[in-house]
């Protein structure tokens, strides 16, 4: 089929409406180059001002390429971890609690616990800052590249037990695999009855050497048992796994949430 003369025109016409720019930020739209494509032009208009050459401008442009992707894949990594609310160490006054052994959590926060797939244990009495510390740990490892899934004890019973009953347990405990970091919150808040406990037992034993596991608890080690549906023999073998690579923090002192409730009271009454 021949072409015409119309067509030829209309054809040399479009090709003169593609300028190197546009062609440029269609590429750049297609290969996903978000930070390039909307600073690529500006950035050679300044380098060409400021006398750069071509290959720093190009490192300069791709560093904040590789900057844009890091910030997306951390604010991704916090957003998939369901922390209730953002923790940080900056927030924390270490004159608060009685005791704890603050070596041992700075260390924790360089996270070499997590390549050697170390649990940490919280323990403590009710509003001492536990969960604080928990999320603040499990936010520093988002931010280092890690994933992390944060889940209150009973809602990982209660997600399980209705995958149980629909036949997706084994999708569901993956669901709890996956992450390098698993941090359980409020272990033993709430007790459980024989069947939750069996499922969050296989939950802990599936990560056992392959994954960290992080746990706020406000009971003793001994008293887990009353944790666990009174399965005395089920809480050993729990415990043999969880504390064979682990690092427990035990915290001592008053709520600070019951202290922080008596300031306010007693200022409103002056």
């Amino acid at each position: 089929m021949k072409t015409n003369l119309a067509q030829l025109e209309r054809m040399s016409s479009n090709a003169q409406a593609i300028t190197p720019n546009s062609t440029l930020q269609d590429n750049l739209r297609s290969l996903r180059l978000t930070y390039l494509l909307e600073n690529a032009v500006q950035a050679a208009e300044q380098a060409a001002g400021n006398g750069n050459g071509h290959l720093q401008y190009l490192q300069e442009l791709i560093a904040g390429e590789v900057a844009l992707r890091h910030d997306r894949s951390v604010q991704r990594r916090i957003h998939d971890a369901r922390f209730p609310v953002t923790k940080t160490m900056a927030g924390w006054d270490w004159s608060w609690p009685a005791k704890i052994n603050r070596m041992q959590v700075e260390h924790l926060l360089q996270l070499d616990f997590i390549d050697t797939c170390t649990n940490v244990i919280f323990a403590g009495p009710t509003g001492i800052g536990k969960s604080h510390l928990a999320i603040a740990l499990g936010y520093a490892a988002c931010l280092r590249g890690h994933s992390v899934l944060f889940a209150a004890a009973i809602d990982v019973v209660n997600r399980l037990s209705a995958a149980q009953s629909s036949r997706q347990l084994a999708r569901e405990i993956k669901h709890y695999q996956s992450p390098k970091i698993l941090l359980i919150d409020e272990l033993g808040y709430l007790p459980l009855d024989k069947r939750g406990a069996e499922l969050l037992f296989q939950v802990i034993t599936k990560r056992y050497e392959r994954g960290s596991i992080i746990i706020t608890t406000n009971i003793a080690f001994k008293d887990w048992p009353r944790i666990f549906a009174g399965d005395a023999t089920m809480t050993s073998a729990l415990l043999d796994r969880l504390l064979h690579h682990a690092q427990p923090v035990v915290i001592e002192g008053d709520s600070y949430r019951s202290a922080k409730r008596k300031t306010v009271s007693s200022h409103s009454e002056r």
